[in-house]
Order: structure tokens, then C-alpha cells, then sequence
């Protein structure tokens, strides 16, 4: 008889360096010296989750645990680096041998080693999001797709609805009915396409991004040796935003984990906010059932906000079943109430906003240090315009503002060449939106149609003369475009009518043929007819339209235009400003339908999640927070008149006595 004897490692008692109990509160301390085996973290926002993860590196270090046995995985290379500086300046040296870094730059180290074994040569080269869509362009060729003959989607959408299946483990045809249900008929071609897809990066010794993490589960779950050198090789696991991880990454961690079961994935439930791009709420809340005898460390100690706006955010998200119940607890002296101001409509919204702005600007408050946020793009467009009336300087995060995104410019162009048809710029971008022209071809056409254009001659009739001389394979789309023209003139003095008119005439079609956000980029055009119906000519639309675009985002420069004022308002959506912090936070647009969103309600889970996005807006405010809605909202995009808002009903589970109302009242001299 045989019988196994584990030999125990000797170790000397530790000298730490760190006092851990005197860097760390009571929490944060429990969780970081935890002992090994499987352990969540529930960090609170503004708690110090970085500084809990670096800690536990230190920590485990500092136990003895060589640097190379530990993986410290993260969602950005930002995140990743400022980690590994941060456990260098603790323990006074760098760790090069510490495997950290995000989920695909390890699958990359990983595939790079073992890529063989898959039949894939270790001099791959990894296809940027370019290069993936001209190989899929190729496959489309190579299948015989007639694009021109039906609408199809672009290789780019293609490309996302591959990396969905990649990331979620839904089939394509589960894929495209949830999220393209308008190409659900064509599920067995894209599926066709993805196998070509697949075998043309085969032969070109390429992958794509998420091959990284695709590629590397494979070799773990088909190389049984492979597998267990990773198991054996890290015997330490640590996740950071472990509530943003996707199926794909979450059975990556699980099978590295099998062995040892020393993992420990630090995340914040209520910040769960990316199930629209794959993200899986179930990998968080479900932990503890993966992982029997997991410990659950919770850190509630916020260090960014005052009392009183941490008791508004513990209001907030408390109506959620499926949740880790937590407080947050203040650390910091008490402050001001938060504010909710009921505005009669947008415009005064924006009014609102931006003269408190100025007022807490001459208070001595850096506009840096103060953001809009909202929950859509197009729910901030009259806040622009006014700020930019008021010249007050602001950036917007996504670093694209409303009227520049590449759908709001095509629609505005069909109206600038019924109101210039000798605007060149307006006819060569709407040319190249046919199918098949690029640069060269959208020349010729224009020169074919300068030439039948006189000052007596109605722009879609000029166009309908080209016919004879386009090219054929553009003939059809051509014929389109000229009875778009025919169309929309007849309602020239209508912008809101002919905006209408333009989509309906096709440009629909060119948004689900285009983009994965088609529905929100139509949302944004009907916008974009709401704002058309206030003034008096599409000529007069067109010049405010100009003066808002052709204000710098980006570059240095502000609302007004001027070079090198650093201090600017910051506007941006909630999703983007995850992550960030500001003294003051404005949320507006706070009516039921359009946060929560309509179309989120019709979801499982919808509005759940929607409410974890308000408390991850209202965790952004450190000093001041106002909550703004308007009681009135045009609607109806292209001929509607005004609606009557109900307030959100998250501000309905806001008790009312954590608010402070303010009544706005016009000015009297």
C-alpha cells in the first residue's frame, strides 16, 4: 500500500516592509492579507480598488511567492502599468518577471510560445481592425456576394458581429437576430463568410483580436500539458473590473484557476454597465457559486464623495434585486445636498447648466474639475449649442460632438447641395456613399454632373440627365440618389421635412448596412429634426450648423475657438465617464424613456442595469451633484410638437428629503 506524503515548503518568518495595517483601512487590510484560496472583492466606488489590488501583490511577495507565479490581469494597458509602478515604488525594485498586463497581451505571450500547437507559425501578425476588414471584403468576393444586388451588410459590421460570437458564445444566427434582426435572412451567408474568414487568417498566418483570447483557450482546453503548466506556472490569479469581464475571459480565469483556486477578481457589481458589448453581469454574481468556500471581502470606504451624495448613490441603487448589498461610508466631512432642478424644457436645461457654470467658475472653481454627463449622445445637442452661444470653452469625451459624427455630416449634406448645387464637398461625400465609388469616381461624377447643372435646372433633374453616363454598376443607386433629390426640393423650405425625407429615401438602409448603433445613430437624426424645427430656413439651420462644427474638439482648442485654453467643461456620456471623477457632476435629460432608455425596458435586465448607469453617474461627483429634467421635450422628430416628461423613476426612488429642489424663475429687471 502506497500513501501519498505532501512535503510542506519551509519558510522563515517574513519580514514585511509595509505595514499594511497602518497604509490600509480595516477592509481593504482583510482583503489583501486574505489567506489563499478562491476570494471576491466588492470594491465600493472611490474605494481604493487599485490601491487594494496593488497591495495584494505586494502582499503575496512579500509571503514568498516568486513574481513569475502570479498573473495580474487588467482590462487596459494604463491600468496594467500603473499597477506594476506602483508595486515597484512599494517594494523599492521593478518586477519584470510579474505576468501582468491585459487579457490579450498575455494571450499574445501565451500564443507566441505555444502557437504550434494549433498549426499556427509563432511569427504570426495580429490584423488591426483595417486589415480585418479587407479580409473580409476578400471573403465577400470570394463567395460571389452581389452587394450591389442586395443590401448586405459592410465588412465591418461583419466584423463585429463575428467578434460578438467570438466573445459571447452565441451562435450567428443567435447574434444577428438579437442584435441585426433586419439581416436575420442572411444568418446562413455570414456564417459562410465567418468559415471563410477563419481558413483565409489561417493561410495568412494572422489573428485577429480576440483570436488572442479565442486562440488561447483553445490550446488550454486541447493541450492537457499546456494546460497544466499555466495551472502550475501561476499560483496566484488576480482580476481587476472583474464586473466587465465577458464569457470568454471568465472561462479563461476559471480553467488558469482549476487547480490552485488561488484567485481573487476584484469588481464592483453596480458598476456593471457593458452588457451591450459583451460583457456578462452573471461571471460577478455567480462567482460565489463557482468558487464553493469563496470569501467575500467587501470594501465600502469611499474616499472620493461627501456623505451626502454617497446617501443619494446608496438610495439609488438599493431597488436592484440582483446585487451584493453594500454601503458606502463616507470618509470625508459633510457637504452640500444634491440638487434636482425641474427645468420647463432642454433649452432652459442648458441655460441652467451653463450659467451655475459660470457662477461656480467665478467662485473659484476650475471648469476642468466640472462635466456634463447624459446617457445619449444627442440628449446633450442643446447644451452644446448653448454653451457655444455663451462661449463657454467644453470637450466632449467620445472626442466626436454631435454634429460632426459622420451620419449627422451625410444627412446635412443632401440639404446643403439642394440650398448650393454648386457645393462640391457636399456632392462628392453623398457620391461616395453609393456603392463602389471612392475618391476618382466621385470626381468624374462630379464634373459628369457640373456639366448638366445651369441655374435653371432643379438639382435631381440634373442628376437623372448623368444617367445616360454613370457608370452601370452605379446606375441603380444613381437613380435613388436623383429621385432623393426630386423629392426633398419640393419641401425646401422644411429642413426637419426634408431630414425626414432622406432617411426614408434610403439612408435608413445605409445605417444597418453600416453600423452596429444603427438605431441609436437614427435616434440622433430625428434629433437632428427636432433642433431643424426652430428656425426659420434650412439656410438658416445649415449657418448654425457650420458654426458648430467648425469648432475644434480636440486639438488645444475651445467652444469659441480659441488655442491653448486648457480649462474646459467637460461633456460626456456616462458609459465614457466611467472610471473618472469631477467636483461638480451635472446629469441632465433625467425623463422616463430616456434614462432608463426606452428600448432598454424591453430588455431582460434592462432596467437593472440601467440603474447601476445613474448611481455610476452619480459616483463621479465629489463636491456637488444636480439632477436636471426637463417637463417638456419636443418629440416626434420630423413633425411633432412638444410632450409633457415624466421625471425618471430613479429620481422617484430618491427620498426626498437627501435632495435640495431648486425652482428656476426668469430674470425681472
Amino acid at each position: 500500500m502506497t500513501r501519498e506524503y505532501v512535503m510542506q515548503a519551509y519558510r522563515p518568518p517574513v519580514d514585511l516592509q509595509i505595514d499594511y495595517a497602518k497604509e490600509l483601512n480595516a477592509q481593504q487590510h482583510a482583503a489583501v492579507t486574505a489567506p489563499p484560496g478562491p476570494a471576491l472583492v466588492i470594491a465600493g466606488a472611490g474605494s481604493g480598488k487599485t490601491r487594494t489590488l496593488t497591495f495584494r501583490v505586494a502582499w503575496l511577495l512579500e509571503q514568498g511567492i516568486p513574481a513569475d507565479r502570479i498573473l495580474l490581469l487588467t482590462f487596459t494597458n494604463k491600468a496594467a502599468r500603473e499597477m506594476m509602478r506602483r508595486v515597484a515604488e512599494l517594494l523599492g525594485r521593478e518586477l519584470p518577471e510579474l505576468w501582468g498586463g491585459t487579457f490579450h497581451s498575455i494571450g499574445n505571450r501565451v500564443l507566441r510560445l505555444h502557437a504550434d500547437r494549433i498549426q499556427l507559425g509563432r511569427d504570426f501578425s495580429i490584423l488591426d481592425r483595417d486589415d480585418a476588414k479587407e479580409l473580409i471584403q476578400a471573403c465577400v468576393a470570394d463567395a460571389g456576394i452581389d452587394t450591389k444586388a442586395t443590401r448586405f451588410p459592410k465588412p465591418d459590421l461583419i466584423g463585429d458581429i463575428f467578434s460578438s460570437v467570438m466573445n459571447t458564445g452565441d451562435s450567428i444566427e443567435e447574434t444577428v437576430a438579437k442584435k441585426y434582426g433586419h439581416f436575420s435572412h442572411l444568418a446562413p451567408q455570414i456564417k459562410d463568410l465567418q468559415r471563410r474568414y477563419t481558413e483565409r487568417k489561417s493561410t495568412s498566418n494572422a489573428v485577429d483580436f480576440d483570436d488572442l483570447l479565442s486562440l488561447w483557450l483553445r490550446i488550454l482546453r486541447q493541450e492537457p500539458d499546456i494546460l497544466e503548466l499555466y495551472q502550475r506556472r501561476f499560483q496566484f490569479i488576480l482580476v481587476d473590473e472583474y464586473q466587465d469581464t465577458n464569457r470568454l475571459q471568465g472561462e479563461l480565469i476559471d480553467l488558469l484557476a482549476e487547480r490552485n483556486r488561488n484567485i481573487m477578481v476584484v469588481g464592483d457589481d453596480a458598476q456593471s454597465i457593458y452588457a451591450w458589448r459583451g460583457a456578462s453581469f452573471e461571471n460577478i454574481l455567480k462567482f460565489p457559486d463557482r468558487y464553493h468556500g469563496a470569501t467575500v471581502h467587501k470594501i465600502e470606504t469611499n474616499y472620493r464623495s461627501t456623505p451626502q451624495i454617497l446617501a443619494v448613490a446608496n438610495a439609488a441603487i438599493i431597488a436592484n434585486e440582483r446585487q451584493f448589498h453594500k454601503e458606502l461610508q463616507p470618509s470625508r466631512s459633510p457637504g452640500a445636498k444634491p440638487v434636482l432642478v425641474t427645468c420647463n424644457d432642454s433649452a432652459e436645461q442648458a441655460a441652467f447648466v451653463a450659467q451655475r457654470v459660470l457662477e461656480l467658475r467665478d467662485e473659484g472653481m476650475p471648469m476642468s474639475d466640472m462635466a456634463v454627463l447624459y446617457r445619449s449622445h444627442f440628449h446633450a445637442l442643446e447644451m452644446q449649442l448653448e454653451l457655444t452661444r455663451r462661449n463657454i470653452p467644453f470637450s466632449i469625451t467620445s472626442g466626436i460632438r454631435f454634429f460632426e459624427q459622420a451620419h449627422i455630416k451625410d444627412v446635412a449634406a443632401h440639404l446643403k447641395l439642394v440650398v448650393n448645387p454648386r457645393d462640391e464637398v457636399a456632392f462628392k461625400r453623398l457620391a461616395k456613399l453609393l456603392p463602389g465609388i471612392g475618391n476618382k469616381g466621385a470626381d468624374k461624377l462630379w464634373s459628369l454632373f457640373s456639366a448638366q447643372h445651369t441655374e435653371s435646372t432643379q438639382q435631381g433633374a440634373a442628376l437623372k440627365a448623368c444617367l445616360p453616363k454613370v457608370p452601370k454598376k452605379v446606375v441603380p443607386a444613381w437613380t435613388q440618389f436623383a429621385e432623393t433629390f426630386l423629392q426633398i426640393s419640393e419641401v425646401r423650405a422644411d429642413a426637419a421635412r426634408m431630414i425626414q425625407m432622406v432617411v426614408d429615401a434610403g439612408y435608413e438602409d445605409h445605417l444597418k448596412e453600416n453600423y452596429t448603433n444603427w438605431s441609436t445613430r437614427k435616434e440622433d437624426i430625428e434629433q437632428l429634426a427636432i433642433f431643424a424645427r426652430q428656425f426659420n430656413s434650412v439656410e438658416d439651420f445649415l449657418a448654425q450648423l457650420a458654426l458648430l462644427t467648425n469648432i475644434e474638439a480636440d486639438e488645444g482648442k475651445s467652444a469659441a475657438g480659441r488655442s491653448g485654453d486648457d480649462e474646459q467643461l467637460k461633456l460626456s456620456t456616462i458609459h465614457q465617464a466611467k472610471g473618472l471623477e469631477f467636483k461638480v457632476v451635472f446629469v441632465i435629460m433625467l425623463c422616463d424613456g430616456l434614462f432608463p432608455s426606452a428600448r432598454s425596458l424591453d430588455e431582460e435586465e434592462g432596467e437593472e442595469e440601467e440603474r447601476r448607469l445613474f448611481y455610476v453617474a452619480i459616483t463621479r461627483a465629489k463636491d456637488q451633484l444636480y439632477f436636471c429634467h426637463p417637463i417638456l421635450r419636443a418629440i416626434g422628430g420630423y413633425g411633432g410638437g412638444d410632450a409633457m416628461q415624466s421625471p425618471s423613476r430613479f429620481l422617484n426612488e430618491i427620498p426626498k428629503e437627501l435632495v435640495e429642489e431648486w425652482r428656476l424663475t426668469p430674470f425681472t429687471s
